[in-house]
């Protein structure tokens, strides 16, 4: 699947495109297949995230899992303090990223 995600210009937060707008939850993220090209060019100009890009996802779980390790590690934040993830209660959340 072929999702998109890109960085918040007021926040710098990592997020995700869930169809209608952006989420920092990846479980949120939506597959766009053939229209990335469309949401990436009118969400770059409308000027709401930073570079936004598209990336193969695999759905596990019912949750999309980007494919490259980057961006599963964008999608929790940072791995040095797992307490400051976005899923810090989880005590699993080091086997999503890798």
């Amino acid at each position: 699947m072929i999702i998109l995600t890109g960085n918040d210009l007021r926040s710098g937060a990592v997020v995700w495109w869930d169809g209608a707008s952006w989420s920092i939850h990846i479980e949120d993220a939506v597959e766009v297949g053939d229209d990335a090209e469309v949401i990436l060019a009118r969400e770059e100009s409308s000027r709401r995230v930073n570079v936004p890009y598209s990336l193969e996802a695999t759905l596990a779980d019912g949750t999309p899992r980007p494919n490259h390790i980057k961006d599963r590690i964008r999608a929790l934040g940072p791995t040095v303090r797992p307490d400051l993830t976005l899923k810090p209660a989880d005590p699993d959340i080091g086997n999503w990223v890798i």
